[in-house]
């Protein structure tokens, strides 16, 4: 079994955000920060046409964030991760959207955690990274502790020693996906009381961190925390990672740097075929309260769908920022 990561600090698998471009791009941030793919399903990965394991060498430590409940097709899944250098596999029972749903896979499995747990033990016997499990705290109405307890006591029997607790429950009925992040309640001492009641396990807390500072209070309590939307809306927030919450040198120094530092990669994936656009698009939100943001934005929004935009329009948006 590989070394289990330093989940202190970790970055949520977010659909349609977090490929591998927003990962090389938040990497240049912090070099400790856990990196997550988005949700991949298992059918995707065995039966799809792309490759959608790709990523850049810089990215590690990086999770493949895996979506789907038939034991086989995890554990198949799971090991292709680990020979393609994964650090790590996570199992998604907490995203509630219907497509999920109607795959099998997601929160709805909170109602099955047999079926988890099975999961979880055949890949670890497939795979020789560790497998963790991101759950909610329940679902619709079975919101109860012993409900949440007994998904985490099965999975760990099987062998899953960390866990990433969306410290809301989700409702499967009548909430979108996106209501489901804002309308049920946080609920963190939940979260405290398992790390209190299985001491040997590992917790990380996700849901509604803004800051570094309620990181590090949350970190009082619990092993770990992931952070999501605020990272990818204020992306500069990691450069206080290293430094705030692992003990060490801060890795980016200013965000002209990182925008610097971005070009020559762009440049590269644009000659492999990448699209200005679906780059840029994870830096919008880089200078964030700087003097000269919303021009920054207003120049790569307006401008960075168009087939010949490139670097170029990336040192134009940079120019109307003040320095």
């Amino acid at each position: 079994m590989t070394t289990a990561i330093n989940h202190t600090f970790s970055i949520a698998p977010m659909l349609d955000w977090t490929d591998r471009h927003c990962r090389y791009f938040h990497r240049l941030l912090s070099q400790r920060a856990v990196l997550y793919t988005e949700m991949v399903t298992t059918g995707a990965i065995i039966h799809g046409k792309g490759d959608y394991l790709a990523y850049n060498e810089e990215e590690h430590p990086l999770v493949l964030q895996l979506g789907g409940s038939d034991p086989a097709d995890m554990a198949h899944c799971a090991k292709i991760a680990a020979e393609r250098g994964y650090d790590e596999v996570n199992i998604n029972v907490g995203c509630p959207s219907d497509r999920v749903q109607n795959g099998m896979f997601g929160a709805c499995l909170m109602a099955r955690p047999e079926l988890v747990a099975a999961c979880v033990a055949q890949m670890r016997q497939q795979a020789d990274i560790p497998v963790t499990v991101k759950t909610r705290i329940g679902i619709d109405e079975q919101d109860s502790y012993e409900f949440l307890t007994t998904l985490i006591e099965q999975c760990a029997a099987a062998g899953c020693e960390h866990f990433i607790i969306h410290a809301r429950k989700a409702w499967l009925k009548g909430l979108s996906p996106k209501e489901n992040r804002e309308i049920p309640p946080l609920d963190y001492p939940r979260v405290h009381q398992l790390k209190r009641d299985y001491p040997q396990l590992s917790f990380s807390l996700n849901g509604g961190l803004k800051t570094i500072e309620a990181c590090q209070q949350q970190l009082n309590d619990l092993d770990g925390v992931m952070v999501g939307r605020e990272v990818y809306t204020n992306p500069w927030l990691l450069s206080q990672v290293d430094e705030q919450l692992y003990g060490e040198a801060p890795f980016a120094k200013t965000p002209f740097e990182v925008v610097e530092q971005m070009i020559p990669y762009i440049e590269r994936q644009m000659q492999q075929g990448a699209r200005f656009w679906q780059i840029a698009r994870h830096m919008l939100g880089l200078f964030q309260g700087v003097p000269g943001a919303r021009q920054w934005r207003r120049t790569l929004s307006e401008r960075g769908h168009l087939s010949e935009s490139g670097p170029e329009l990336l040192r134009a948006a940079l120019a109307q920022v003040r320095r």
